[in-house]
C-alpha cells in the first residue's frame, strides 16, 4: 500500500509541478511472465521512475514506448508475447523465454496544453477563464505585484519581468505564448527573446493593433533579416469572430489556440487582416 501511494504522491507531485509523466499498469497477463496484474510504473518525463512491471525487456520496451507518448501526449493499450521467435495475433514478441502473454495500459497524464501568459491584466485573466475549463495549464508572468496577486486561475504565478524569465527558465517546445504586457515595448521584448533565444513554440501571439504590428515586423526584419521563420506567430491575435471586450477577445484567442491545437485550417485569423507587405507567415 505504501508503494502505490507513492506512486499517486509522484503524480501529484508532476501536475503540482507542471510536468508530464507516463503511469504504465499490467491490465492482464496469461501463462509465465515477470509481471502481476496491477503493477505499476511511472515514468516521468525528466526521465524517473517509480514501481516495476517486471524488469527485463518487457520494462525496457515499456519505458521506450512510454517516452513516445510524451510526444503524441495519448493513452496506448499493447498486448506482448514474452517468447522470442513465436507469433501470436495482434500481440508484439519480445526477445524473451518466459512464454506468457501480458498486456500493458499506457496512461499519458499531463495537461492538455502548456501556456504562457505574458501580462496579468484583464485579456489574460479573462482568457484564463476560459482555457481552465479544458486542462490547459497555464503560467502567468508579471512584474506588477498586486496585479498578479488578483489574478486567478493560473496553475502557477510568477513575480518577474517578462523577458528575464525566459532568459531564466526553459520555455517548454510545442506550447503556446500569449503576449499581452501593459506596455508594446515589453511585448516586443518578449517576442525578440523567444526569436533570439530560438525556441519553439507551437503558437506564439501578441495582443496589438494592425498598425503597432507593421512597427514591429519592420523592426523584427531590420534585426533579424527577412528569413525569420514567422508562421507560427499570431499578431494580431485570436480569430476574426468581432467583439471588443477583454471577454470577448479571451474567446477570439482561445478559439485560434485551440484551431492550432488541434491542427485546424480554414479559419479566418485576425493576423490576416494584415496589407501584403505585412503577411509575415507567408515569407
Amino acid at each position: 500500500m505504501a508503494f502505490m501511494t507513492d506512486i499517486y504522491e509522484h503524480i501529484m507531485h508532476y501536475k503540482k509541478e507542471g510536468k508530464d509523466c507516463v503511469l504504465i499498469t499490467a491490465v492482464d497477463k496469461t501463462g509465465e511472465g515477470p509481471v502481476e496484474v496491477g503493477k505499476k510504473l511511472l515514468v516521468g518525463e525528466d526521465g524517473t521512475m517509480i514501481g516495476t512491471v517486471g524488469g527485463g525487456n518487457l520494462e525496457y520496451h515499456a519505458v521506450d514506448k512510454a517516452g513516445t507518448l510524451f510526444k503524441s501526449r495519448q493513452n496506448v493499450l499493447e498486448k506482448y508475447l514474452l517468447n522470442k521467435g513465436e507469433v501470436v495475433p495482434e500481440a508484439k514478441t519480445l526477445p524473451m523465454v518466459c512464454g506468457g502473454v501480458v498486456t500493458l495500459f499506457y496512461e499519458f497524464i499531463g495537461a492538455k496544453e502548456y501556456v504562457y501568459l505574458f501580462g496579468a491584466g484583464h485579456v489574460s485573466q479573462a482568457l484564463a477563464k476560459v482555457l481552465k475549463t479544458m486542462d490547459f495549464h497555464l503560467t502567468v508572468i508579471d512584474e506588477r505585484e498586486v496585479v498578479l496577486e488578483k489574478f486567478d486561475g493560473a496553475d502557477r504565478k510568477v513575480l518577474e519581468s517578462f523577458a528575464t524569465f525566459i532568459d531564466n527558465e526553459p520555455i517548454r517546445d510545442d506550447s503556446f505564448i500569449v503576449v499581452c504586457t501593459p506596455s508594446h515595448k515589453y511585448d516586443y521584448h518578449v517576442i525578440n527573446k523567444v526569436l533570439e533565444r530560438s525556441l519553439k513554440p507551437k503558437y506564439m501571439g501578441m495582443l496589438c493593433s494592425l498598425k503597432k504590428l507593421r512597427e514591429y515586423i519592420d523592426r523584427t526584419y531590420e534585426t533579424f533579416g527577412r528569413e525569420i521563420d514567422l508562421s507560427n506567430f499570431y499578431s494580431p491575435i485570436g480569430l476574426d469572430i468581432g467583439g471588443g471586450s477583454p471577454e470577448e477577445i479571451a474567446i477570439s484567442i482561445a478559439s485560434e489556440m485551440l484551431a492550432v491545437s488541434h491542427g485546424k485550417t480554414g479559419h479566418k485569423h485576425m493576423r490576416e487582416t494584415a496589407d501584403d507587405k505585412h503577411r509575415y507567415w507567408e515569407d
